[in-house]
């Protein structure tokens, strides 16, 4: 018996249109499909008509959980692996997976889509030949070190930050930066702020700090010309 596949799919991180035919297809066709939060998938399934059996897969699954779904694998089951919106394994646990299957010669696929990283990376305006992407800041332990270390990369640099803790992101970056932030992308209240990050801030507050958001920070030499 041949193995199954393992297809990464992306899915939208806010328009239901962006969903590319081939995702829905797939995410149709296999025995299973592997979400970060189940409910959250299933609000995106019930909009597409999409009734294949779900189960979560998420960063406190447990190793014999994981093993189980490498052994289907192998027995020829077919699976998706989805995160809440976006890309998987961008910033979320499902690198795990990914990683068993590969060293089981189980076939991965990725079926490509949106990605918060790339939209907002797409409309910063800054150099993006190369990048850096730090994935969400620490909470508490290495924060400091890692907002004294974003003064030290030179090229554009990409984090993710949640609603709850983005002033206070804010107010540790760079203050002599340009950055562009990006909030709700693809939904109706869409907003991208640019500005240094005081600039923002002030954007920020007087509107709605509502979703999850990506900073983007302009490289050191974009700023160099910006003052020359």
């Amino acid at each position: 018996m041949e193995n199954g596949v393992l297809y990464i799919v992306a899915t939208p991180i806010g328009n239901v249109e962006d969903l590319s035919p081939r995702a829905k297809r797939t995410l149709d066709e296999v025995d299973l499909v592997l979400c970060e939060d189940t409910r959250v998938s299933s609000k995106l399934f019930s909009k597409l008509g999409i009734n294949t059996p779900r189960e979560s897969f998420h960063q406190h699954t447990e190793r014999e959980k994981l093993s189980r779904f490498v052994d289907r694998l192998l027995s020829g089951e077919n699976m998706a692996l989805v995160s809440d919106a976006g890309t998987p394994t961008i910033s979320d646990p499902g690198g795990k997976l990914v990683a068993e299957a590969a060293a089981s010669n189980i076939k991965v696929v990725p079926i490509p889509g949106p990605s918060a990283l790339i939209t907002a990376l797409s409309a910063s305006g800054f150099p993006s030949d190369e990048f850096t992407f730090l994935g969400f800041a620490p909470n508490k332990k290495g924060r400091n070190k890692f907002f004294a270390n974003l003064a030290l990369i030179e090229r554009t640099i990409a984090i993710y930050e949640s609603k709850h803790r983005i002033i206070k992101t804010l107010e540790a970056l760079p203050q002599d930066r340009r950055i562009v932030v990006a909030r709700e992308l693809t939904k109706m209240h869409e907003t991208i702020y640019r500005g240094l990050p005081a600039d923002v801030i002030k954007q920020i507050e007087s509107t709605s700090a509502k979703g999850e958001f990506v900073i983007i920070l302009a490289p050191i030499s974009h700023e160099l010309k910006a003052i020359s």
